[in-house]
């Protein structure tokens, strides 16, 4: 069994210089395709601590922070948080890794990451596991999330990150208990060396979404890159940003489209669900 501890510590540099932190969980080399997977947008690798020691048992992962996030360096130019600039830093990261191509796992905006790199460098994308995200997002959503992010602070103790965490969280992960809260807050704030606790990531993400006007909610032309590989859609299915209409839509598009509904989530699942790990190992062992 794998220990959630079982991966080493890189990091590769952004073409603007920018240190890029990674977690790289190595399997045996028994010629598996390797895993990418990708947080959503104020998230980071440790979202991942449960699914990645799971795939790394027969192949290799590696989870990524994003710049301004995590341990990856946040960039003082605000305008460079946007998914174009994510996946150039992506490319760098694999090839630092010595990664030719990969299964792209991507929770929210790493999903779009997904679809984009599929459509940028179809040779180096093998297949795309989008978790509660699409081309086509409900607006409800995506300004709730806007709003979410704008609205973290400095907090005094792990029982206020936990209590903030729950608040903002609870209506999509309604059967999670204590524990659940606290472990979600560990891994979306950080403790600094003095002691203070604040998110693990650059409120100016907050800045360039709020500039963007939380982004376009359809992007149908970059799902078009997942047409020639193998992909799966996991849905919550309390969730307020991808539909059940809009997967509907997205398997008109791909017929070849597998879809998983995890009950009693929201945006996101975890990847930790009993639904989620059997689709996700189906998947691969199909590939």
């Amino acid at each position: 069994m794998s220990n959630p501890r079982d991966y080493q510590e890189n990091y590769a540099t952004s073409q603007d210089g920018l240190s890029l932190y990674y977690r790289d969980y190595s399997a045996n080399d028994n010629g598996c395709i390797p895993a990418l997977c990708l947080p959503g947008m104020t998230r980071n690798s440790k979202d991942f601590e449960d699914l990645a020691p799971h795939l790394a048992k027969i192949r290799r992962v590696l989870c990524a922070d994003l710049r301004g996030r995590g341990r990856s360096a946040s960039d003082p130019d605000i305008s460079h948080y946007n998914p174009r600039t994510y996946m150039d830093d992506l490319w760098r990261v694999l090839d630092h890794a010595g990664v030719p191509s990969v299964v792209v796992v991507g929770t929210s905006l790493g999903g779009i990451l997904a679809m984009l790199m599929a459509t940028s460098k179809p040779e180096r994308v093998r297949g795309a596991i989008l978790n509660d995200i699409g081309p086509v997002l409900e607006r409800e959503g995506l300004d709730r999330i806007t709003n979410y992010v704008s609205d973290f602070a400095t907090v005094s103790s792990w029982e206020d990150a936990a209590l903030i965490a729950r608040k903002n969280n609870e209506a999509f992960l309604p059967d999670y208990g204590p524990n659940d809260w606290m472990t979600f807050a560990r891994r979306i704030f950080v403790e600094e060396k003095s002691g203070s606790i604040r998110p693990d990531f650059d409120l100016g993400i907050a800045d360039a979404m709020r500039a963007a006007d939380g982004g376009p909610n359809e992007m149908w032309s970059i799902f078009e890159g997942l047409k020639a590989i193998p992909a799966l859609v996991i849905r919550g299915a309390i969730s307020d940003l991808l539909s059940d209409e809009g997967v509907n839509r997205m398997v008109e598009k791909k017929p070849d489209l597998q879809r998983v509904t995890v009950p009693n989530r929201g945006h996101v699942p975890a990847l930790n669900e009993p639904e989620c790990l059997i689709a996700i190992d189906v998947f691969f062992r199909d590939l």
